[in-house]
């Protein structure tokens, strides 16, 4: 069989031997007479077309050839009717209606088809072949389409079935299409499943994934939303209204400096995409960038929002008045114009918010400028200095390590000074406030390492070195206070905490260290007051509790003495 032309191989053996492969069964063998019978191996190559087409007419009769088992039939003649197909209940229920013995192993019904063996031809040799590959491989969802064709029922070879979103492999294993398996891992999130789903049955055309972040953003979805822009742009880059749209999702999450990068690429495509130059307008403004918004507002056109316009103006003036109060050193006068900035529009500038920080810290008001920085916005370093510049980035490190000095903060105070001094070699500020960075930091770590060996004293001085670089440390002057109050130097430590909690007003362990000093030196008057501030601020804090307890019980002792001395008299 092996040298046979492809053209020359009888129909439906090869589709059985790759359907039932490892099958020794040969495909039935069709001979001409009976002196060829007796060799099955080689049948003769010369079997007239009429001798063979008189097997499948049905002119046998194994009574009358009872020692020839093989019949020959007739071609079916044209008033020949075909039979009913055959079905096989235990593969399609639903394709009959018969009752159908049960299986005692697994308790359903199944009916296999018998044959007798001398009736076998071609149609009936198939249908053996399927019951045997049945009680062999066991029910494998096998269908019979027609004497030369057999398929899988449940998933069509590589055919995608309907309702199947899967495709199977040879081995019968569902794989996935590998572009739509990239995208799937490129976005696991559970929220924006639907929305891509939705795009991949749009065959990804980025004009519909850019109409589906549409919907998304009207309702809401904004991160679907940014999902579907992303994949639109990966498919088409050069269109400037899939950025200017990216831009507005992400302006919606909060991600501001992202959004403005976007509309500067919007603008690039297009220069004169007066959306695009609305959007960034805009944004400059929350950013602080007043100047450079109303340049974009020109360039907008009929598209320029007058709101966004009024806003700019009034933070270009306020920024104007700070610049002037900075170079005059009217520190109340630029706290007040920074936060004029900020309620004007420029909410998310975080130049603005340092400015204000550093007017508090000149002021001496250092735990409004630890809250002032807090209520900043936070973007990363990296993209503060592509957006605003080195200079300007630097200037707001220096600020932020200030801030992380007054927190405790130390290594960060370092890391933000050194990024600072790399960034901008130039700044003032940048390299002293390295210096004290570091000169604050290993004081505190050489005075805890001696507190804890019990060397007050020695700890008491290796802060006060940390104090010459920064008099003003909270923290430094709070452990100096306990160093001193540990040597029983309760007036100077009671000094040292007054200067602490002045620095910093929310500072609860000075504060609390000062009314145990007052509670040693009998002061209950004191030790009251400060107890009470601290509950106020945490009302959870029991050794301020046990402390205030103590202290007004020793007054009402104090006060019975006294009421028994004014009796005795």
């Amino acid at each position: 069989m092996g040298n046979i032309a492809p053209d020359q191989k009888k129909p439906g053996c090869g589709l059985l031997t790759a359907v039932f492969k490892g099958r020794t069964k040969k495909c039935p063998k069709k001979y001409s007479s009976s002196s060829q019978k007796k060799d099955h191996r080689n049948p003769s190559p010369d079997v007239s077309n009429s001798d063979r087409d008189r097997e499948f007419q049905g002119s046998y009769n194994p009574q009358n050839h009872q020692k020839q088992p093989d019949r020959i039939v007739q071609r079916p003649g044209p008033k020949y009717s075909r039979p009913d197909p055959v079905n096989h209940p235990h593969l399609h229920p639903s394709h009959s209606n018969k009752s159908r013995p049960e299986n005692p192993r697994s308790g359903t019904q199944q009916a296999v088809r018998k044959h007798p063996e001398a009736s076998l031809g071609l149609s009936g040799e198939l249908d053996s072949m399927i019951a045997d590959h049945q009680r062999s491989k066991g029910p494998a969802g096998m269908v019979r389409a027609s004497s030369g064709n057999v398929m899988l029922h449940g998933n069509l070879g590589n055919l995608k079935q309907p309702g199947n979103g899967n495709t199977m492999d040879s081995d019968n294993v569902p794989r996935t299409r590998p572009d739509l398996e990239m995208t799937m891992k490129k976005d696991q999130d559970p929220a924006k499943t639907g929305s891509l789903c939705r795009a991949l049955s749009t065959r990804m055309d980025p004009e519909h994934l850019k109409i589906l972040g549409n919907e998304d953003y009207k309702n809401g979805k904004f991160a679907e939303a940014l999902a579907l822009y992303d994949t639109a742009i990966s498919i088409d880059p050069n269109k400037a209204c899939y950025r200017s749209n990216k831009s507005a999702a992400l302006t919606s999450l909060g991600r501001l400096l992202e959004a403005a990068f976007e509309c500067r690429e919007a603008i690039r495509i297009d220069p004169f995409y007066q959306r695009a130059h609305n959007r960034l307008a805009t944004l400059l403004v929350r950013l602080g960038e007043a100047e450079r918004a109303t340049y974009h507002f020109k360039q907008a056109g009929q598209e320029a929002d007058p709101d966004s316009m009024d806003k700019a103006k009034q933070v270009l003036v306020h920024l104007n008045k700070c610049t002037e109060a900075k170079r005059r050193g009217d520190w109340r006068g630029l706290e007040k114009e920074a936060e004029l900035s900020i309620v004007a529009g420029a909410d998310s500038a975080p130049l603005i918010f340092a400015l204000k920080a550093e007017a508090l810290m000149k002021l001496n008001r250092l735990q409004e400028a630890v809250q002032t920085m807090a209520k900043g916005p936070k973007f990363d370093t990296n993209e503060c200095t592509k957006f605003f510049g080195p200079i300007a980035s630097a200037t707001l490190l220096v600020t932020r390590a200030q801030v992380d000095m007054i927190e405790d903060r130390f290594d960060d105070a370092i890391s933000s000074a050194q990024r600072a001094t790399s960034l901008d070699p130039n700044n003032g500020d940048a390299t002293p406030l390295l210096r004290k960075a570091r000169a604050v930091a290993t004081a505190r770590s050489t005075g805890n390492d001696l507190f804890k060996l019990g060397n007050y004293a020695e700890a008491c001085i290796a802060y006060g070195e940390g104090l010459n670089h920064d008099p003003s440390n909270s923290v430094l002057l709070g452990n100096r206070a306990a160093c001193r109050c540990k040597l029983e130097q309760y007036d100077k430590a009671i000094d040292d905490c007054g200067r602490a909690i002045k620095a910093r007003p929310g500072h609860t362990k000075a504060r609390l260290r000062r009314a145990d000093c007052y509670a040693k030196m009998e002061n209950w008057d004191d030790c009251i007051q400060d107890c009470q501030v601290v509950l106020r601020e945490c009302s959870e804090n029991e050794e301020a509790r046990k402390l205030l307890e103590e202290a007004e019980d020793q007054l009402k002792k104090i006060d019975q003495r006294h009421q028994e001395e004014m009796g005795r008299t």
